[in-house]
């Protein structure tokens, strides 16, 4: 083999060595302010202190960072690309292939072609702080988060800094930002209710809690006993993380501890599919020993055997309804947050009366 000559070994270390391009999060991070007070102080805005600001563009400088003015200049007006930003997990990196997340972004795809939009698809690790980058750069006229993975005063914080952006997720108190989801309290509620009113009397829920969502769903859980004159086991309380490994073990604890289990709320299609595959492998018969309902109601839902009882969340109506809430804002209205209705679809998982 012909031995690499000198030009082309050097543009490779060239390239190898070549400094990534600054970013005005990293500025931020040195300077120990928010990237929207970087955004302003590169701007000249008058709300940034003149000592803070010349700190600023002096780390800038040093950094070899310039603002891309054009794209500021476009971005309320010409700009037509709109990020939607999904969250990268180092411990659990199968979020983005989720059925639910798939069926979301596709469904907030075509809404803002239907729109005249473009869609710019970004995955950030949930534990930086570049997550609103490709506002501050020009690249994107305003951003779509697909969950409530940042931490709640950042997003308020984005929202004082005037960024336009929608959050896919549960409303919070004290929020000043823009979400939209569906009712999680009622999800789980209807669920609950429909496991409850199968003759089920001894009804588990699995999920992760440490969510804003599966938090109100397990709240649902808990109203719906209590209209009933109910308390639930603590012990059917399962607070596992979305892992399909984790899931079965957890499933498998369940059973070990509470062997009359007669019914299961998972919080998710998905969570529902491995508590069912679990189940089928210690023995037991689905619905005829333990009747299961899932949340979301995934394409798959419908075709996993047996079919799953599910909560449904309206994608098409949730899509359109983030990209309205994202329009307002780029034409400096405010808009409300909203919290859309779901309906309960019964299937086989729960097909047969107690």
């Amino acid at each position: 083999m012909a031995p690499r000559s000198k030009t082309s070994t050097s543009r490779a270390d060239a390239a190898t060595e070549r400094p990534a391009r600054p970013q005005m999060s990293d500025i931020a991070r040195l300077a120990g302010v928010s990237v929207s007070a970087v955004s302003r102080a590169l701007r000249g805005s008058p709300e940034i202190g003149e000592e803070t600001r010349k700190r600023i563009v002096e780390l800038a400088r040093s950094l070899n960072y310039t603002v891309n003015v054009g794209a500021q200049n476009l971005r309320l007006r010409q700009n037509t690309t709109i990020a939607v930003v999904v969250p990268s997990f180092s411990n659990l990196r199968q979020r983005l292939t989720e059925p639910f997340f798939i069926s979301l972004i596709s469904a907030i795809a075509n809404a803002l072609t239907d729109r005249g939009f473009e869609m710019l698809l970004i995955r950030v690790e949930a534990t930086r702080t570049n997550y609103a980058d490709a506002y501050w750069t020009g690249r994107a006229a305003g951003l779509i988060f697909t969950g409530q993975w940042l931490d709640h005063d950042q997003l308020n914080e984005l929202a004082l800094g005037k960024v336009p952006f929608v959050v896919w997720g549960e409303q919070r108190e004290q929020q000043i930002y823009c979400t939209v989801g569906t009712d999680n309290c009622q999800g789980g509620r209807l669920a609950t209710e429909h496991l409850l009113d199968k003759g089920a009397r001894r009804v588990a829920i699995v999920g992760d809690f440490g969510t804003p969502e599966l938090k109100q769903r397990y709240e649902g859980y808990l109203l719906a006993h209590r209209e009933r004159g109910l308390e639930p086991d603590p012990d059917l309380v399962v607070n596992t993380r979305f892992d399909n490994e984790t899931i079965a073990r957890d499933t498998e604890k369940l059973l070990a501890r509470t062997p009359d289990v007669d019914g299961i709320f998972a919080c998710s299609d998905l969570t529902a599919m491995t508590v069912i595959n679990t189940l089928i492998r210690e023995g037991r018969r689905v619905p005829e020993d333990i009747l299961v309902a899932g949340y979301d109601d995934i394409e798959l839902a419908g075709y996993f055997r047996p079919s799953l009882t599910t909560v449904r969340q309206p994608m098409e109506r949730a899509a359109d309804a983030i990209v309205d809430a994202l329009v307002e804002q780029l034409k400096g209205e405010r808009p409300k947050s909203n919290r859309l209705v779901t309906e309960l679809v019964t299937r086989e998982s729960t097909a047969t009366s107690k």
